[in-house]
């Protein structure tokens, strides 16, 4: 009966979180799986239509044009977002006031996106903005960064790492700690320069850190639509049309509510096979010391 009474008390703590799983995760996933089978507008009634709205989707130049900007985007995002999480990690690991100079870098995780992308805006303006402003001071003419199709992704990538470096630079924190001292101070007994211990020791140990902040990073940079449409709105010329931003303009500015649904079951099965990819690879580069 004790342990009847334990297991009713947990059902009921996990309850509310499962509940809210059920509604808000796995129903709209579901549902979004449904239609991505019909044709619907958001009014009338659903048309079965077979697997006809993913055939449009993989024929659709505008589908190709916002994976290409994904993947250059992620390209851009991903492996300068990880080294500089690192560095900042190793470097705040060492310094006194740590936890003074973790909320600072960790203040812009929990600011409105939105926000932080208007006050962007106005910074990478290429006319008026105080990035042109301080490049010019220095002899340097900015590019116009977001009306130059060249330029725009960098742009958002730019945004988007400086956005996200104080949550990595936390999960790199927490890795770092918890590595003993005592590889360390063997390592200095035997001699070994701060820049093989960082080698064969760090980087090694962290590599489980490094392989969960790759993960997480991958599946939001295929998720990146806030910056895109805040900022450009998509262009210039469709320079930023990222896939979630080609979900929305499916559904909500063209009511092709299949097609959209189409997209984001494509664009699921994408991040899958992205994940079970870096879980298979990580057998060669991740190392779980004890």
């Amino acid at each position: 009966m004790h342990k009847k009474h334990q297991a009713l008390w947990g059902y009921l703590f996990i309850g509310p979180q499962f509940l809210g799983l059920l509604c808000f995760s796995l129903l709209p996933l579901l549902y979004a799986f449904y239609l991505s089978f019909v044709n619907w507008d958001g009014f009338g009634v659903p048309l079965f239509v077979g697997l006809d709205n993913f055939k449009g989707q993989l024929s659709d130049p505008d589908f190709w044009k916002a994976l290409i900007n994904t993947m250059y985007y992620m390209a851009l995002v991903i492996p300068v977002g990880i080294v500089l999480a690192l560095l900042v990690a190793i470097v705040l690991n060492k310094v006194k006031g740590r936890e003074i100079y973790r909320l600072f870098f960790f203040m812009p995780v929990v600011t409105s996106s939105v926000s932080v992308g208007v006050i962007w805006m106005w910074i990478l303006n290429g006319e008026f903005g105080i990035f042109n402003h301080l490049l010019r001071a220095i002899g340097i003419a900015g590019p116009m960064w977001l009306t130059d199709t060249h330029w725009v992704i960098p742009s958002i990538a730019l945004l988007s790492i400086w956005l996200g470096l104080g949550y990595n630079m936390v999960i790199f924190l927490a890795g770092l700690q918890g590595i003993s001292k005592t590889y360390y101070e063997a390592a200095e007994i035997d001699g070994a320069s701060k820049f093989q211990q960082l080698r064969y020791i760090t980087l090694p140990l962290l590599s489980p850190t490094t392989f969960f902040v790759t993960i997480m990073m991958v599946i939001s940079s295929f998720q990146v639509f806030d910056q895109a449409f805040v900022m450009t709105n998509g262009g210039p010329a469709k320079a930023s049309y990222t896939l979630v931003y080609h979900i929305y303009d499916q559904a909500f500015i063209d009511f092709t509510m299949g097609e959209s649904a189409a997209a984001a079951m494509i664009l699921f099965v994408i991040i899958l096979i992205f994940t079970l990819l870096q879980f298979k690879m990580q057998k060669r580069w991740v190392h779980y010391g004890d």
